[in-house]
């Protein structure tokens, strides 16, 4: 794990049991998500995507001096987008130039770039990822906050066909009701630019929940006619 990280887990969450996890609960193929704590060192998530191509994509967590043969070599092995944390790292740093390149590096190999940010960082951010052909992935609703859902006007004014929005882990949301944000995100960008996440393993929050309670969220937040539209459109969206 990388020095000074936010939190250390204490055990390992190895793709085999993931896998079994996903064949309890019928679901064909997923995306990992690189974990902050493992900072650069994608070594594990690339292993696993190179073992199960059909079934896995991946998002990977790089160093802003990543060049472009290297993008698109991750690309070929079935990573389909970047990310960051601005829970670990500050969100001013996005707007140096050695991030900027890498956005636009990443625009121009078509990968999307998913990013964690607490809501009231989002008019900032935003002021960061002005790129033609940008592809912006909006983690966990984008963690809205306050009794005004900070952050979510700000992502309702963004061109739907640049962005999806990963409807995951309301525990890690300080909003309520998670289903009124929910309702605001889809009218906007559309069922068809949602997609549900399990968040699994839930670090921090392991013992809260279970899988099948993750899956039943989504009936709360979205009707039958758009959990439809979302699982239809999952694959386009995340490279399958």
């Amino acid at each position: 794990m990388i020095p000074g990280a936010r939190y250390q887990p204490s055990y390992e969450a190895e793709i085999d049991r993931y896998l079994r996890l996903l064949d309890a609960h019928d679901i064909e193929r997923a995306v990992l998500v690189q974990p902050s704590f493992l900072g650069t060192d994608n070594g594990y998530l690339l292993r696993c995507l190179e073992t199960h191509p059909d079934r896995l994509r991946g998002i990977v967590v790089l160093d802003p001096e990543t060049t472009l043969t290297e993008l698109d070599v991750m690309a070929a092995a079935g990573v389909i987008g970047i990310r960051f944390n601005t829970l670990s790292l500050p969100p001013q740093r996005l707007s140096s130039r050695p991030y900027q390149v890498l956005f636009a590096k990443a625009a121009k190999a078509g990968l999307w770039v998913e990013i964690q940010a607490k809501g009231s960082d989002w008019p900032d951010l935003l002021s960061y990822l002005e790129f033609d052909d940008l592809k912006l992935m909006i983690d966990h609703f984008g963690l809205p906050s306050g009794a005004e859902f900070e952050g979510t006007a700000e992502l309702t004014s963004l061109d739907p066909t640049q962005c999806v929005v990963k409807f995951s882990a309301p525990y890690r949301i300080p909003a309520e009701p998670v289903a009124v944000v929910s309702k605001r995100l889809i009218d906007h960008f559309g069922a068809n630019r949602c997609i549900w996440g399990s968040d699994w393993p839930w670090t921090q929050h392991e013992t809260r929940h279970g899988y099948a309670d993750c899956m039943a969220w989504l009936s709360e937040w979205a009707s039958p006619e758009q959990r439809q539209v979302m699982a239809g459109s999952a694959s386009d969206i995340l490279g399958f």
